[in-house]
């Protein structure tokens, strides 16, 4: 997977140009607060819109402002890793991590469903709401839902950032194994 960017967005007094080619693989993007970042993940996510310029993921053109192509957020199969899981409340944590899928219409999946529930470890939680689940477990649960929807790529808008040090440790490890394992 190739995503190639290039764009300008302005709002208000804030300015955003990026331009930059990733290759297959996991990409950080580094800055300090008030940068950009987040701004930049929306824009690939399509909740906004650059003012200029073009978005493209292996060839697939997700926007391009000369040539009036704006795919929108649904159609792009984008996985979205928030800074806080927003997992449904009155949903179990096995019907949290079936929502990616139901929403974008995918046919069941025991297979995948199986292996991504194993390897972020949520097989003892499936029954629980989210309430009753721990940052970490939370932040598990949102990770297994984006990668349930089975999206050509994962956004992650620091989702680590909520919380504590010992809640951290417990997911980063998650991430090195889905670096090393999904691509």
């Amino acid at each position: 997977m190739t995503l190639r960017v290039d764009v300008l967005h302005t709002q208000n007094t804030f300015r955003l140009q990026v331009a930059f080619e990733a290759p297959q693989g996991l990409t950080a993007i580094c800055g300090h607060s008030g940068a950009g970042k987040t701004t930049l993940i929306n824009l690939l996510a399509g909740t906004l819109t650059p003012s200029h310029g073009y978005i493209e993921i292996n060839s697939r053109v997700l926007f391009n402002l000369k040539d009036r192509v704006n795919v929108p957020p649904e159609r792009r199969n984008v996985g979205y890793i928030y800074q806080d899981a927003r997992l449904f409340p009155h949903f179990s944590v096995k019907q949290n991590l079936e929502s990616g899928r139901r929403f974008k219409k995918l046919d069941e999946n025991p297979e995948l469903f199986g292996y991504i529930v194993k390897l972020l470890g949520l097989e003892s939680l499936l029954k629980r709401r989210p309430t009753k689940l721990s940052g970490g477990e939370q932040q598990r649960v949102a990770i297994g839902r984006a990668l349930l929807s089975e999206p050509d790529f994962i956004l992650a808008d620091e989702p680590l950032a909520s919380l504590d040090v010992g809640r951290r440790s417990e997911i980063l490890p998650y991430f090195e194994l889905l670096r090393d394992t999904m691509q």
